[in-house]
């Protein structure tokens, strides 16, 4: 068989140019298409043409209105928060003031106190508080308790600038109630976010690492620079404190968390009176798994007992390692007055209900006997 048999051209030849020369006219055509097509889309002009007329809106609804009163009185009282550290210039002996993040705040009284989250001016050296009238303070620390993740600063405004915040109640909140949140997300002072109470009784870590009870749920939109500012109710009362989100991307996802008033009400007098949480302690170091592990029960073992402490004073065992490196284990902690414990959490609930000076009983393992020891509180930070 000849190749001309085996192999049949697919059609007719063409000349390059020619194929060209089709091409450009076709985009040619398509260019004058569109052109035209644009022309008949152009905007025909009127030389009268003026603002539509506004139409009235009518009256806010009630709601609107409440929202709007409750902002306004409401708002006077929280404050924006620039905390920075202090460096010295390598090449002189300046020291200059960098910026370091913002928070919010809110006016607890008429001598210049002003309540935060700890995290807002942790590792800071310096903090200014900008007024809803926009003048700016110099802020002083005054305390902190990184337990429960607030502080408080104190400005030197005069007391006519300041307008302290009411204080509600957190024992009484209901799932459901309208909340407000006030503050300066991403640096945008004096933000209002609306929401509900989405839930009660959540726990959260403070940055000290110990939980905080009670803490409010909320879907009112909390961001970053929120932390610190407040969480009002519907009578424009201080309910909680906005301190974290819940979120994988770091903004706001609906579920936001405010440390109950009821807390906040308890700890800032102490921290305007003493600087820190006086409390009371047993005057022990306690470890959480060791019992467990070592003793196989549930309980605490005593690693350290402070000297002149109640524990001390009690006679609490430490624990010990000999001269040749065994390990003798102290007391392990399984109860006190009466309620079993098993964590640190657990037993600070039990102490944060005493006071420095009231005498506990606490139920021990030493040796592998059970027996009961009292133990008079000392005070501590």
């Amino acid at each position: 068989m000849s190749v001309q048999g085996m192999y049949r051209p697919s059609g007719p030849s063409r000349s390059p140019v020619n194929v060209v020369l089709v091409v450009v006219v076709l985009v040619l055509v398509g260019l004058l298409v569109v052109q035209q097509v644009r022309w008949n889309w152009a905007p025909l002009r009127d030389p009268m043409a003026q603002p539509r007329p506004v139409t009235p809106r009518g009256e806010l609804l009630e709601d609107e209105k409440a929202t709007i009163a409750l902002f306004e009185k409401a708002a006077p009282s929280v404050v924006y928060i620039t905390t920075v550290v202090h460096q010295r210039d390598l090449f002189s002996i300046n020291v200059q003031e960098v910026p370091r993040g913002t928070g919010s705040g809110f006016i607890w009284d008429a001598k210049g106190y002003v309540v935060t989250n700890f995290h807002v001016i942790q590792d800071a050296t310096g903090a200014k508080v900008t007024l809803a009238d926009g003048s700016t303070w110099d802020a002083r620390l005054v305390g902190a308790a990184p337990d429960y993740d607030l502080a408080v600063l104190k400005i030197d405004a005069p007391a006519e600038k300041l307008q302290p915040i009411p204080v509600g109640t957190s024992f009484d909140l209901k799932v459901g109630q309208k909340v407000f949140a006030i503050g300066n997300p991403f640096g945008l002072d004096h933000t209002l976010t609306t929401g509900v109470i989405s839930g009660l009784n959540r726990r959260m870590r403070s940055v000290s690492g110990r939980t905080i009870k009670e803490v409010i749920q909320t879907d009112a939109a909390i961001n970053p620079g929120n932390s610190g500012g407040p969480l009002l109710d519907s009578s424009g009362r201080l309910i909680g404190v906005n301190t974290a989100i819940q979120s994988p991307s770091g903004a706001f996802a609906g579920i936001g968390f405010a440390v109950p008033v009821d807390t906040v009400n308890r700890v800032v007098p102490q921290l305007i009176r003493h600087g820190r949480m006086r409390r009371p302690v047993l005057g022990v170091e306690l470890h959480e798994q060791a019992a467990r592990q070592l003793a196989r029960v549930d309980g605490l073992l005593v690693l350290r007992v402070v000297p002149g402490s109640g524990a001390a004073k009690a006679g609490l065992r430490p624990t010990v390692v000999d001269q040749f490196g065994q390990i003798h284990l102290g007391d392990i902690i399984l109860a006190i007055d009466g309620k079993r414990v098993r964590t640190r959490d657990e037993l600070l609930d039990v102490l944060e209900q005493k006071k420095p000076g009231e005498q506990v009983v606490l139920k021990l393992l030493r040796n592998g006997e059970e027996l009961e020891v009292p133990v008079v509180l000392s005070e501590g930070g």
